[in-house]
């Protein structure tokens, strides 16, 4: 891998076809002529249907089918979504209610759905919809995360989902005990949606005898196995596809009901059926994400070191169970515990609680907002009530690097790094030293002025083992089918540079394949920035193994033993021999005797364990007290993402996932009506941010290469929110805690910073 440190910044290839309008995504991708799918969903929160009769619909112009779960059940179609169970805590498997993939007598949520629509148009099918008499009798909503309420389920008599618990509560307990210092702060994670650029969509055609289903996802695999449970299917007789994806932050991972819908209405009418969402239906109908409150716990000895770390929080899932794998909160704030901090007992307690919203489980660009916000804003807290530099504390606790590889309280096992060095690093670039003296000149112009840290780590989630296979085509290009797929982060451009780098194959030859369940036989999709480290691996496997079979043809051709063949990155050379073919040459040579089976390599490969991407956010914010209006101003990230392979796109990458980040400490929010109604419902309602409040970011890589890869990578998708949060909620913090205030929650809004400051300024009087 010395060639390795030779990667350079390189422009996304992909950008000239997104940037001229010739992407490829579900509507461009669409069959002509495909039957248009509208959805009926609830205009209600909670309610029993007492009528549903579709008859009027049936007889509309232009309809060919109304589909109920009814319709699905008699076509002997299983129509529960999967869902996941999680145990409690004293061992008993927490609720596990039905998810129909259309309301069955009662809906939970707005915007839940109840039949689908198919007919020649959309407006056609809209008018149909219309014509459907759907009654329903009004239920008690729930909207709050405690114990009661009406229930939601049969058997779910308090609406608790699991009482989940993590680590050793009755030595953490006694930790607190004997503590010299303890310090608690209850924080709320406020919901918000994902808003990708493109919304859900999904298409099905149904030729000689097989199911062709393509939709904007994260993956083909998982969708084709739930297909054929679903519908009853072979496997063998579905084909999975995903063209170009407008965004998918975790939310566009899952299977959807609208999907199953649409594939069996393509089966049974024989005609290609295209379903797309509009803004608003997404807004109503996505995963969510976040949304969540927790109590989080420190406890210090007398040197400020920390002996236990302790959460309790109350998350909501929405109406129905996680799809796949545990709910979002549970598997991501088991990794809190095993933060960069060393923490040597803990414990963390998470109760569910279903309520009358949308499902709750998307995580918007980010792997580990949710347990990193609250352990960073807990940390600032107590230097603040400690007294002590918020830098200086967390060095103080800090892992050192001599004690890698460290073996968490979570079971985690952290292979390399050196937190310090990074955090002082940000430190450096974030000029902290003249922080004083900014802050002292805007309060000369009456403003107030804070600065927040936050020091993140996370973990590569997701399937450890990944397949790539490269084809010699016979015009001297190259494809390398990939089993992870693009929702918009440039793989295009890395996997090609990456095999380039490694094989001597130009990357302006190499094409990647994604997206297609039959040129590709397995794959684990995208998420848990997973992908690029992955695959990556995968690749150098498969060049290994070209390099391998190239080796014998070569020497025969060369005129040498094999072992004197050696490949130097570019190309093979011999002893004895003047011939140093490349790649492309072996392939052609290959082609010319026959030897076809020089043309096709395929190899998987596992990591051997997860790698740990880190770093540290600083983030300063200037306030107006008079309009609450806040400003990020100056915003810098160091982060250890190990050995990159495009210096370029993991900056893009940060500062994509920092804008999402800043978009929900100071804008975003979903807001429910008393009656579950969704206020929120447009980009009217719903603020995202703009360009005017993302400041420059500065970004820099201090690389700890990771050993559980031959790449020495990290991953790096998601760490841009991972650290936006708490550095900005700790930067607003810090702005107004000289004024009194000692609590404030995202979103930041003028008004809210308004209200605080407004309500310490009367008490004061």
């Amino acid at each position: 891998m010395d060639k390795f440190g030779r990667s350079q910044p390189v422009k996304r290839v992909e950008d000239i076809r997104f940037l001229t309008g010739q992407g490829n995504y579900i509507e461009d991708a669409a069959p002509a002529g495909a039957l248009r799918a509208w959805v009926l969903r609830s205009p209600v929160a909670h309610g029993v249907i007492t009528a549903l009769h579709t008859e009027d619909a049936l007889e509309a112009e232009g309809v060919h089918a109304v589909i109920t779960l009814a319709e699905l059940e008699a076509a002997g179609i299983n129509v529960s979504m999967d869902g996941t169970t999680v145990k409690n805590r004293d061992g008993s498997e927490g609720a596990s209610p039905e998810r129909p993939m259309l309301a069955r007598n009662r809906v939970r949520y707005v915007g839940e759905p109840v039949a689908v629509v198919v007919a020649e148009t959309l407006d056609q099918a809209r008018d149909a919809g219309e014509l459907i008499e759907l009654n329903i009798d009004d239920l008690p909503v729930k909207l709050d995360l405690v114990p009661g309420g009406e229930p939601l389920h049969d058997g779910v008599p308090d609406n608790r989902a699991f009482d989940w618990g993590m680590g050793d509560e009755a030595a953490t307990a006694e930790a607190f005990r004997s503590a010299a210092h303890t310090v608690a702060l209850q924080v709320e994670d406020n919901r918000i949606m994902v808003s990708t650029m493109e919304p859900r969509g999904c298409f099905a055609e149904w030729q000689q005898g097989r199911l062709h289903f393509t939709f904007g996802g994260q993956g083909v695999w998982g969708m084709k196995s739930q297909l054929a449970a679903k519908l009853g299917l072979n496997e063998d007789d579905i084909k999975v596809s995903t063209p170009d994806v407008g965004g998918g932050f975790g939310m566009k991972a899952f299977a959807y009901p609208e999907y199953f819908a649409v594939a069996h209405a393509a089966t049974v009418l024989s005609r290609p059926v295209f379903w797309m969402s509009d803004r608003s239906e997404a807004m109503l109908s996505d995963n969510g994400g976040r949304d969540l409150t927790s109590l989080a716990e420190l406890a210090f000895d007398k040197n400020l070191k920390i002996t236990a770390y302790r959460v309790s929080t109350r998350c909501n899932l929405g109406a129905y169970n996680s799809h796949f794998g545990q709910p979002i909160q549970t598997q991501l704030f088991s990794r809190v515990l095993a933060g960069v901090y060393d923490i040597r007992t803990a414990w963390l307690q998470v109760e569910g609680f279903y309520t009358n919203t949308t499902q709750v489980d998307a995580y918007r660009g980010a792997g580990r907002p949710e347990a990193i916000y609250v352990l960073e804003r807990a940390m600032d807290r107590a230097a603040r009530e400690l007294g002590v530099d918020p830098l200086e504390l967390r060095r103080r606790n800090f892992i050192k690097p001599a004690a890698f590889p460290y073996s968490t309280v979570t079971g985690e096992t952290y292979d390399v790094g050196d937190f310090d060095k990074v955090l002082s690093r940000a430190a450096e670039e974030a000029d902290l030293g003249g922080f004083a003296a900014r802050r002292a000149a805007d309060g000369k112009r009456g403003k107030y002025r804070g600065v927040g840290v936050c020091y993140y780590i996370e973990s590569i989630l997701g399937d450890p083992s990944e397949g790539a296979e490269v084809e010699f085509l016979e015009d001297g290009r190259v494809n390398i089918y990939v089993g992870t797929q693009s929702n918009g982060q440039g793989h295009e451009t890395v996997y090609a540079q990456f095999l380039a780098d490694q094989s001597g194959i130009p990357a302006e030859s190499i094409q990647v394949i994604q997206g297609d369940s039959d040129r590709i036989a397995q794959g684990g999709g995208t998420g848990g920035s997973r992908s690029v480290t992955t695959q990556a691996n995968a690749a150098l496997a498969t060049v290994e193994k070209m390099i391998a079979a190239f080796k014998p043809f070569l020497a025969q051709e060369m005129g040498v033993e094999e072992k004197a063949v050696e490949f130097d990155g570019e190309t093979f050379r011999a002893p004895g021999s003047n011939m140093t073919p490349g790649m492309l040459e072996a392939a052609e040579m290959a082609r010319a005797q026959g030897r076809h089976d020089l043309l096709r390599h395929a190899a998987r490969a596992r990591l051997p364990g997860r790698s740990f991407p880190n770093g540290a956010h600083i983030a300063e914010i200037v306030i107006d007290p008079e309009t609450g209006q806040a400003d990020v101003e100056r915003y810098t990230v160091v982060d250890d993402f190990g050995n990159l392979i495009n210096p370029m796109l993991a900056e893009g990458q940060v500062h994509g996932g920092v804008a999402q980040g800043l978009g929900q400490a100071m804008l975003e929010r979903v807001v429910y009506d008393e009656d579950g109604q969704l206020l929120t419902a447009s980009f009217m309602d719903y603020a995202l941010p703009r360009a005017s409040g993302v400041p420059m970011i500065g970004f820099t890589s201090e690389p700890v290469p990771s050993t559980q890869n031959p790449m020495g990578m990290k991953g790096c998708g998601e760490a841009g929110t991972v650290g936006a949060l708490a550095a900005v909620a700790n930067a607003v913090q810090d702005a107004v805690w000289d004024r009194g205030v000692r609590q404030v929650d995202m979103p930041f809004t003028p008004l809210r910073i308004w209200e605080v400051l407004k309500d310490v300024t009367e008490a004061a009087e």
